[in-house]
C-alpha cells in the first residue's frame, strides 16, 4: 500500500530540490525561495500581475515565519533575547545566534532517558479472543473516506506521505486503507509502520540540570 502510494506522490508530484544557505535570512524557508524563483521568473516573462499575485502571498509568508519566530521570545522577562531576535530578524547581526549550544546530550544518554520512561518489566502479549464477535468492529470505506477527507494538516510521518495527499487522494485510498483497517481489527495485529513515530527532544530550558525533557511528538496520522 505504501508502494502504491509514493509511487503515485513521485509520478503526480515529483520532488524539487531547493537549496537554502546560511547567507539566506532566517525568515527564507524552502517554499518561499521557490515562491521567489518562480515570481523572478515571471517577471522576467512579462506576467506582471501573476508576479505581484505571488509577491502577496510571498509577502504573507514571511509576516508568518517571523511571527512564529518571536512568539518564542518571552518580553516580559527578557528584554535582552527579545532584542537579539529582532536583530537576528533584520539582519543586524547575521553571523550571530540567539540560540545556545552549550547543554550536550550524547545519544546514549537520549536513549537510557527514553528506556527508562517507556520499559514495561511486566508487560505480556496479549492474543485475540476467540469468542469476540469480528464483525462487530467493521470500518466502513465512507467512515475511512470521511477521516482522511477532514484530515487537519500535520507533520509527515515515517511513511513520507503529506497529509494533504491523503486528503487529496480520499477516494482513491479509502477502499484499501479500510480493508487493511480490518484485517488488523480481525487479526488483532497492528502493523509495525503504524506503531512508529518522530518523536524530537526538547530541553525544558537552556541548561537543563538533569535528564528531564519536553516531547514533541509527531504521531503518525493514520
Amino acid at each position: 500500500m505504501y508502494g502504491v502510494m509514493l509511487n503515485l506522490l513521485d509520478s503526480f508530484y515529483p520532488e524539487r530540490t531547493i537549496t537554502v544557505t546560511s547567507n539566506d535570512p532566517s525568515h527564507v524557508t524552502p517554499i518561499i525561495k521557490m515562491h521567489l524563483r518562480r515570481k523572478n521568473r515571471l517577471m522576467r516573462a512579462g506576467r506582471v500581475d501573476e508576479a505581484a499575485a505571488l509577491a502577496k502571498q510571498i509577502r504573507a509568508a514571511i509576516i508568518r515565519q517571523n511571527t512564529a519566530q518571536l512568539r518564542r521570545v518571552d518580553t516580559r522577562h527578557c528584554i535582552k533575547d527579545a532584542w537579539a531576535k529582532v536583530r537576528q530578524l533584520t539582519g543586524a547581526h547575521k553571523n550571530r545566534s540567539c540560540y545556545s549550544t552549550a547543554t550536550k546530550f550524547t545519544a546514549q544518554d537520549l536513549n537510557d532517558h527514553f528506556a527508562a520512561i517507556s520499559s514495561d518489566e511486566h508487560y505480556q502479549k496479549t492474543f485475540p479472543k476467540i469468542t469476540a464477535d469480528s464483525r462487530s468492529c467493521d470500518i466502513s470505506e465512507l467512515e475511512v473516506f470521511r477521516m482522511l477527507d477532514r484530515m487537519q494538516p500535520t507533520t509527515t510521518g515515517p511513511d513520507l506521505i503529506p497529509s494533504w495527499f491523503l486528503r487529496l487522494g480520499a477516494p482513491v485510498f479509502s477502499a484499501p486503507l479500510a480493508q487493511l483497517f480490518n484485517q488488523s481489527i480481525h487479526s488483532g495485529v497492528v502493523p509495525r509502520q503504524w506503531k512508529s513515530a518522530f518523536i524530537t527532544p526538547i530541553p525544558k530550558t537552556a541548561h537543563p540540570a538533569n535528564r528531564t525533557f519536553r516531547l514533541q511528538t509527531h504521531l503518525h496520522h493514520l
